[in-house]
């Protein structure tokens, strides 16, 4: 899909969405793709795990030297955020791209595939890439701003919670003067999110009144995606161990074998999971490892599980953390054992501030057209620590197609398989999406 185009725009000219403004945007993008591409396949390349991302935080650093940036890295993890001031008074807003990759060998034979045993195959190359041609468009528009932008290029997204992190450095904070007046005490921050999330209008100087972000997924290259309200699931991890007493594995009535009942309870969970929780407030639960003894002819003294656990609401959350122990509990006493239960809540519901997403899906129908752009209606059951910054400020999580022409979508490999493919081209949409939000929440 591509970016729209006129000819006769005039690049210095942003005006509104739709106006000559907007398509100097949409073609000063287009003409950073060989850039973008250049750099997100070198990241692609070089593929870094967790919150310490060196090789990766120098290569953003690079692609921002010379623009008028503040620029400042984190002391936790190899986190950088860069602010661009405009050149009128205003709020701040948030764009965010994650920058780490997974633990998995590439099995794409691609000329710039991974070179060691990591895989950008989360598609956060792209999400580094566009927000560095985001930074550079927004430069060249920096009379058209009415308070500042915060570039938030960000590690550990894969399950380290590095957003977390950014946020206990002061985040939110990146754009204040030493004159803004800090919020004392409990006093809440004056873009935080209104409880029956309504408008966040009055925002003041420098405060965050939203903050955006971008994930690439198998679909149509450049189609835009949303949902309002929970957008992902919460994402928390479950282990289970069952402890009984070892023995031969020829005499088992001398032991207590805990691998039944382990395997026991992983059953049971699927069907709790079914009679306790309605469909319409979904819980999924996905045993994923799975561990007991190292000899054939040994029945081991416990046997554990782990399993990632999505859910779309609170209450759904408690409860299934309760069903967990409880079921843990009932099944370990009927085979003799006993449970150890640890329930991990890692990251919470992402939620997509209404007015704030409707909003942004306007903004984006009328740069892009109207079948650019659509309302995704039920949430995924991914999850992201974007949430947290949503949390605090109006957030807005939206999802880019990007697979290459030649790869069927309903066919693809999905995001996190060594197989997954994401097309380069739909880099310049990227940027300019971001771009657009920025300059239009910001147009005074």
């Amino acid at each position: 899909m591509p970016l729209t185009d006129d000819a006769n725009a005039s690049s210095t000219n942003a005006g509104s969405p739709g106006s000559p403004g907007s398509a100097a945007l949409t073609r000063d993008a287009e003409a950073l793709a060989p850039e973008l591409t250049a750099l997100r396949r070198e990241l692609h390349q070089l593929p870094e795990v967790g919150l310490h991302l060196p090789v990766t935080q120098q290569r953003v650093l690079d692609a921002l030297e010379g623009l008028p940036l503040e620029v400042t890295t984190g002391t936790t993890t190899t986190s950088v955020v860069a602010v661009l001031r405009g050149e009128h008074p205003g709020p701040a807003v948030i764009l965010r791209a994650d920058m780490d990759a997974l633990p998995l060998v590439e099995q794409n034979d691609l000329p710039y595939r991974s070179t060691n045993e990591a895989m950008h195959a989360c598609g956060h190359d792209l999400h580094t890439a566009a927000l560095v041609g985001a930074a550079r468009l927004l430069s060249e528009r920096r009379e058209q701003l009415h308070g500042s932008v915060i570039l938030m290029f960000q590690p550990g997204e894969e399950s380290l919670g590095g957003a977390k992190y950014m946020l206990e450095e002061g985040l939110l904070d990146a754009a204040r003067t030493p004159h803004d007046t800090v919020p004392a005490g409990d006093t809440p921050r004056a873009g935080a999110v209104p409880a029956d999330g309504g408008p966040t209008e009055d925002v003041p100087d420098n405060e965050v009144a939203a903050a955006y972000a971008l994930h690439v997924f198998p679909g149509e290259r450049g189609r835009i995606e949303y949902a309002v309200g929970p957008a992902m699931a919460s994402s928390n991890r479950c282990y289970v161990t069952m402890h009984g007493a070892g023995g031969h594995g020829s005499q088992p009535h001398l032991a207590t074998d805990p691998v039944p009942a382990l395997l026991e309870f992983g059953t049971a969970l699927q069907t709790r999971i079914t009679r306790r929780f309605s469909v319409f407030d979904p819980v999924v639960a996905t045993i994923t490892q799975l561990s007991a003894g190292d000899a054939v002819n040994v029945i081991p003294p416990s046997a554990n599980l782990g399993a990632t656990v999505r859910t779309i609401s609170d209450e759904a959350l408690d409860g299934i953390e309760a069903e967990v122990t409880r079921l843990a509990n009932h099944v370990a006493q009927a085979h003799g054992c006993t449970a150890e239960v640890e329930f991990v809540r890692q990251y919470p519901v992402t939620h997509n501030h209404p007015e704030a997403t409707e909003q942004a899906a306007g903004w984006l129908r009328e740069l892009f057209g109207e079948q650019a752009v659509t309302h995704h209606p039920t949430p995924r059951m991914t999850g992201e620590d974007f949430s947290f910054v949503a949390n605090q400020v109006p957030g807005v999580f939206l999802y880019v197609g990007a697979s290459p022409d030649d790869v069927d979508p309903a066919t693809a490999a999905f995001n996190h398989s060594p197989l997954v493919l994401f097309d380069d081209a739909v880099l310049p949409t990227m940027a300019a999406t971001l771009s657009h939000l920025a300059l239009q929440r910001l147009a005074g």
